[in-house]
């Protein structure tokens, strides 16, 4: 069977839009962007994220309460690897690395390495691709030291810090939205 130019432009297309989302969902997460943490999650979808398993709706809730203590995460993707499973779905696998800074279950500040994988089923609707089930999978945990000295000491002249939404300067750079 001969695949014509226009599917195969399609295809890749696609692919580029489901990773494109995936990358959304890094900016949301580590920059506390709801629009973009939102955005990458169709209003429907499930996620079992550690602990949690419910209504993606539900878990980006939870990341919002996080939000407001400051955190400072960095998600990281990789090794994506999609499979178009039928007209308009997609299973897909990303690796992850997270580095994450918070407060912990008991309220004290904690600082935790992460790696492993998002197994997402994607959907296309009205040609948008987006998330609509999600479980995260746990491959490494490891908590570190937290840092004596603080981010102004560490950082030093290397400015800007990375920050929350509005404030980090890839919102400016991009001419993206302000709140």
């Amino acid at each position: 069977m001969t695949i014509s130019v226009e599917a195969m432009l399609t295809e890749l297309m696609d692919r580029e839009a489901i990773r494109d989302c995936l990358y959304r969902y890094c900016r949301g997460i580590d920059r506390a962007d709801e629009a973009n943490l939102r955005s990458s999650y169709w209003p429907d979808a499930h996620d079992q994220h550690g602990a949690y398993s419910g209504p993606a709706s539900g878990f980006i809730d939870l990341a919002l309460k996080v939000f407001k203590t400051a955190p400072r995460m960095v998600h990281q993707v990789s090794n994506i690897l999609i499979e178009f499973t039928g007209p308009g779905q997609a299973a897909v696998e990303s690796y992850f690395h997270a580095l994450q800074r918070g407060p912990g279950a008991s309220g004290a500040v904690e600082q935790v390495m992460l790696a492993g994988r998002y197994c997402d089923v994607f959907e296309k609707r009205s040609g948008e691709w987006r998330v609509l089930k999600r479980v995260v999978v746990y491959d490494w945990v490891e908590g570190q030291a937290l840092p004596e000295r603080g981010e102004e000491e560490r950082f030093a002249a290397r400015k800007p810090i990375g920050a929350a939404y509005p404030d980090d300067p890839i919102y400016a750079i991009a001419g993206q939205r302000k709140a």
